[in-house]
């Protein structure tokens, strides 16, 4: 699933920086990647824990904590990298009501940034990346990693959740190369 938001021309996608994301309230996986020769730039994991029962607060404003927090780091990442562009996982699936409002949550977070700063987003299926790397829908995280590994240069840092945000994030580069229209006339 895709979806672009604006016609790029040549003069505005160069130099072109991707952001690519696996979004989480929990633990956002992103990398920043040179569109023009592949190279990861950056890597990370952006980790939010809960802290309402710490901070004595409610459980909604405390949400609203940890998204300011991962609004904060990615407009830092945006800027610091100079991202032109943006692609993400679309969340998918929930097996309960907390669970799918964090999946809005991370959402429109992430359509609201690419929006306000006038960015284009593109939003792709976990199963498609799956697809697409490894030739099946399902894979375990282990597999995810590995063929990210053979395929780029990532340097993954050994903590095992933050790796397999990064090989998720990375895992949608990989689609897009070949499904993205403004990736297609950019690569050209």
């Amino acid at each position: 699933m895709k979806r672009t938001r604006k016609n790029l021309t040549m003069h505005q996608l160069n130099p072109f920086r991707i952001l690519t994301n696996d979004p989480s309230l929990t633990a956002w996986g992103w990398a920043v990647v040179d569109a023009k020769n592949g190279n990861v730039v950056d890597i990370g994991c952006i980790k939010t824990e809960s802290q309402n029962h710490k901070l004595r607060i409610r459980k909604g404003d405390d949400t609203v904590r940890r998204i300011s927090e991962i609004n904060f780091e990615l407009l830092r990442i945006i800027r610091t990298n100079n991202v032109q562009f943006i692609i993400s996982e679309l969340p998918h699936g929930s097996q309960n009501a907390s669970a799918a409002v964090m999946m809005g949550v991370v959402t429109g977070l992430l359509q609201a940034i690419a929006d306000t700063l006038d960015l284009p987003a593109e939003w792709y299926s976990e199963g498609d990346a799956k697809k697409h790397l490894l030739g099946k829908r399902a894979a375990t995280k282990d597999e995810t990693i590995k063929a990210i590994k053979e395929l780029y240069n990532v340097h993954f840092t050994t903590v095992k959740y933050k790796d397999e945000a990064v090989a998720d994030a990375m895992a949608i580069y990989h689609v897009a190369r070949s499904q993205s229209p403004i990736l297609k006339i950019n690569l050209k």
